[in-house]
């Protein structure tokens, strides 16, 4: 398969393994609603934010969405022609091949694109997720108006570029069916079947028995089909249709005859199609308008409207499921999945994530109505948890730095072992009991002894402790406990009989890739 090469390619395919996994650190002033909603706002370098994801999701993300710099002339200061191209391309790479690590195998990503970077978007994609599980490219026509002030042809449409995570499992969600769709269907001999239409009984394509004359119910005789056209059917079949009344013969039972096809026998959608107007789902104008709404200005350049999003979820995704956008600017993609009863992670690295998602995302738990909220029933509820992204995990060496605090990690290793957010106030190797299994942490002198022996190692002492602890949180538990520590003195089938599991710290933190 062919490959693009650029100026730092040999750097840029290898960046994601360089970047350092960092904590994610809850700022509580600024989550909202329900804590237990499963919703993230993290701010800080995209990059960073997905490596820190990894160890929580990989493999979990059922749609990512992104909308990242169009071209380079806008997302970078100094414009060279093959500079400029080098630079999307390095922004580019590293963060594809992390959110592909972080998409289900029957999920789906989609990236907004128009022509500056788009072909070569579709052959970087191409080598990272693969050629056989591109999907197709969608026509977004974004102006209801052409722009007269163009220099050559008027720029109406975007693109927005799809692949799956595995094409051969993936399949889209059907769109709900139209009212003209619908209008179509109509019951003039009171079938109790229910409204049907008429669909076409003959066909271009050559069929052996598709040539035989029919008699119609008045006793006229049809010599065959069409001139030039077969019948689709064999006439055995076609005797078989009529007497169960699914033939139509027209009002006086003479006509050719036609298929009834039952609205209730038809796929409850309709397929989605590779053409989306923006009297479907939006265009450039109702986006700005929807943010001027929400923020009193039209502060960003590029925003998509509430619908565009909407459509996207809608074919991806399923109530509850997870969704990921890391390029979040104003917060559309975190609003609409909110609206729509998803889980979502938005990542934005500026600081209108505090100004603008933070308060948009209020807003919406609020029941804010604009946008979708109407046609999605939308009243408000939920909530979010916002992050910034912490210190580095891992020193150079591999150990866990000692800057490090005990809270820090403890929520880090909670995190992956629970996927939910640890709340504890109180500092104890004991952090908590979720599904069954307790978990404890000994790390960084917080039994009040740093020696290794004193409080970092599992001990029968330090054990006895966990246990003291976790019997004061649950009398009856009886589950089986995992303990993170610098060393085990408790012998392996000592453990085992007791249903302990011991994680070595720094080497079995889920941080290291």
């Amino acid at each position: 398969m062919p490959v693009l090469d650029w100026l730092t390619r040999d750097d840029d395919i290898r960046a994601a393994q360089r970047v350092p996994y960092r904590l994610l650190e809850e700022a509580p002033a600024l989550s909202a609603g329900d804590p237990a909603a499963g919703n993230m706002l993290i701010q800080g370098d995209n990059l960073d934010a997905l490596k820190a994801l990894l160890p929580f999701y990989a493999g979990q993300v059922k749609c990512i969405y992104i909308d990242p710099p169009y071209n380079t002339r806008s997302a970078f200061e100094h414009y060279d022609d093959n500079l400029e191209h080098s630079q999307w391309l390095a922004l580019m790479w590293p963060r594809l091949e992390l959110l592909r690590e972080l998409l289900a195998e029957d999920g789906s990503i989609y990236v907004s694109i128009d022509d500056n970077e788009g072909h070569y978007l579709k052959v970087i994609m191409d080598e990272i997720f693969g050629r056989n599980n591109f999907i197709t490219n969608v026509i977004w026509r974004k102006n209801y108006s052409p722009k007269s002030s163009a220099k050559h042809l008027s720029e109406d449409h975007d693109y927005i570029t799809i692949y799956a995570r595995n094409a051969a499992v993936w399949s889209p969600n059907l769109l709900p069916r139209t009212v003209e769709q619908d209008s179509a269907y109509k019951n003039p001999d009171i079938d109790k079947r229910g409204i049907w239409k008429t669909s076409d009984l003959s066909a271009r394509n050559p069929y052996s028995s598709g040539i035989y004359p029919v008699t119609t119910p008045s006793g006229r005789v049809i010599d065959g089909p069409p001139k030039g056209r077969y019948w689709s059917t064999s006439a055995e079949k076609m005797a078989e249709l009529d007497r169960d009344n699914r033939i139509w013969w027209g009002k006086n039972q003479s006509a050719i005859p036609q298929l009834k096809r039952f609205l209730s026998e038809v796929k409850a959608g309709r397929t989605p199609q590779t053409f989306w107007d923006y009297s479907e789902v939006g265009h450039t104008q109702d986006a700005k308008k929807e943010i001027v709404r929400l923020f009193g200005d039209d502060i960003f350049a590029t925003p998509k409207p509430e619908r565009l999003i909407h459509r996207i979820l809608h074919i991806a995704t399923s109530p509850s499921d997870l969704v990921l956008d890391s390029f979040l600017g104003s917060g559309t993609t975190a609003a609409v999945a909110h609206k729509m009863g998803r889980r979502y992670i938005g990542i934005e690295m500026g600081e209108h994530a505090v100004t603008h998602c933070v308060p948009r995302l209020m807003k919406v738990i609020d029941g804010e109505q604009g946008g979708i909220s109407e046609s999605v029933g939308w009243k408000g509820g939920g909530g979010f948890r916002f992050y910034r992204l912490g210190p580095p995990v891992f020193d150079e060496e591999g150990r866990i730095r000692r800057d490090i605090a005990f809270p820090v990690l403890a929520a880090h290793i909670w995190f992956s072992e629970t996927a939910t957010p640890w709340s504890a106030t109180q500092l104890t190797p004991f952090l908590g009991i979720r599904e069954g299994r307790a978990f404890a942490l000994l790390y960084n002198g917080i039994l009040g002894d740093k020696r290794p022996a004193g409080g970092n190692v599992l001990t029968r002492a330090t054990l006895a402790l966990i246990r003291a602890a976790i019997a004061k949180a649950d009398a009856a538990f009886a589950g089986p406990v995992t303990v993170y520590g610098e060393q085990s003195r408790i012998a392996a089938p000592t453990l085992n009989r007791a249903a302990v599991t011991f994680k070595q710290t720094p080497y079995d933190v889920k941080a290291r890739r």
